[in-house]
């Protein structure tokens, strides 16, 4: 086994374990202008997230630092063809945390505060569905000095360009498995009336979600029936199918039993599932490019974007720090675990 499938596999988990854990963070910060009827409720919210939402972004840290020191060429790509999409992000992600911090103290401006709690998770949760979208439909780009040897590859698109009828439904599609996260984990964590309508919100997200599901599988046998055939041809592909239906499966049954924390769970079997199809969908490729007649072939791949020196070393860091990871987060949960009393919902 090449460290190259080592480490796209490890930056697969770090994408699997922000889209479980900050993908609930993201559900709630959608879902709140909509869920609780008074403060009391939205401070439910709040606390519901308030211990874990800070080290749940840490999984998305990670990715990027992972990506950046085993794949740099792809990274270097990304953060540049992508910035202005990059950069609203970070800025939702960042709203939102002020947001969070200041709306627990800052009673004046509380409804500003919950409208950039909402923003900051909108736009985070609809623009990474997006990128996915391109990355599996390709990308224009370009060498960016033809005369040179070695040089690399550039975008050559427009903000706009990156805002196509199939990024967009891989945005709705990943805002649908968002807020159907957020719906169940509020369930999980709510009491009386507040919980009663978010056991309605999960069954509602989950239905759009599968609903959507479908539709960006037509489409992308349409517009990247490459991706299919990865899928269909891989074993993890297959893996990723069970895991995305049984989760679906499952989540009905524990609904109908009321039965939160097995929803939760089937619920982030079913994100696992989907953020796997994306990275068995475009293996080895890490950016494909797309011209006007389709798939060119060219792009780079997780050999022509990683030095093996590099991985050796990154994998003796990672061995050491992931499981660190790991037990602070298992520690984290276990302390808040829990519903938050609506009579005393601050944490």
């Amino acid at each position: 086994m090449d460290l190259q499938w080592v480490w796209y596999a490890l930056i697969g988990v770090l994408f699997i374990g922000y889209a479980i854990l900050d993908g609930f963070d993201l559900g709630i910060g959608v879902l709140y202008p909509f869920l609780p009827r008074s403060d009391n409720e939205r401070s439910v919210l709040r606390s519901a997230i308030g211990p874990v939402w800070d080290g749940n972004e840490v999984w998305l840290v990670a990715a990027g630092g992972a990506l950046f020191a085993a794949f740099p060429a792809s990274y270097a790509f990304a953060f540049s063809g992508f910035y202005l999409a990059i950069m609203l992000v970070l800025f939702g992600l960042i709203l939102r945390a002020v947001s969070l911090e200041f709306r627990h103290r800052d009673e004046k401006w509380a409804r500003v505060w919950d409208l950039g709690f909402f923003v900051g998770s909108l736009l985070p949760a609809l623009l990474l569905g997006c990128a996915v979208g391109n990355l599996i439909r390709g990308v224009p780009m370009a060498i960016l000095a033809p005369t040179v040897p070695g040089a690399g590859l550039d975008y050559t698109g427009t903000f706009l360009e990156l805002l196509n009828p199939y990024s967009l439904l891989c945005g709705v599609l990943g805002l649908s498995m968002f807020v159907m996260q957020g719906a169940s984990w509020a369930a999980l964590k709510s009491e009386g009336a507040l919980h009663a309508r978010a056991v309605k919100a999960r069954s509602y997200a989950q239905i759009a979600f599968a609903v959507l599901a479908v539709a960006t599988t037509v489409a992308t046998v349409h517009v990247a029936r490459q991706s299919i055939d990865n899928v269909l041809s891989n074993f993890f592909g297959w893996v990723a199918i069970v895991a995305l239906v049984s989760g679906l499966v499952a989540a009905r049954f524990a609904m109908q039993r009321r039965h939160d924390s097995g929803a939760f769970l089937a619920s982030s079997l079913t994100v696992l599932g989907l953020v796997l199809l994306w990275g068995t969908g475009t293996y080895p490729s890490l950016i494909i490019e797309r011209n006007a007649a389709g798939f060119s072939g060219r792009g780079l791949t997780v050999e022509t974007s990683s030095s093996s020196l590099t991985l050796k070393v990154m994998l003796l860091i990672a061995v050491v720090f992931i499981p660190l990871v790991l037990g602070y987060t298992v520690f984290v949960y276990k302390t808040f675990w829990g519903r938050v009393k609506t009579e005393s919902p601050e944490y």
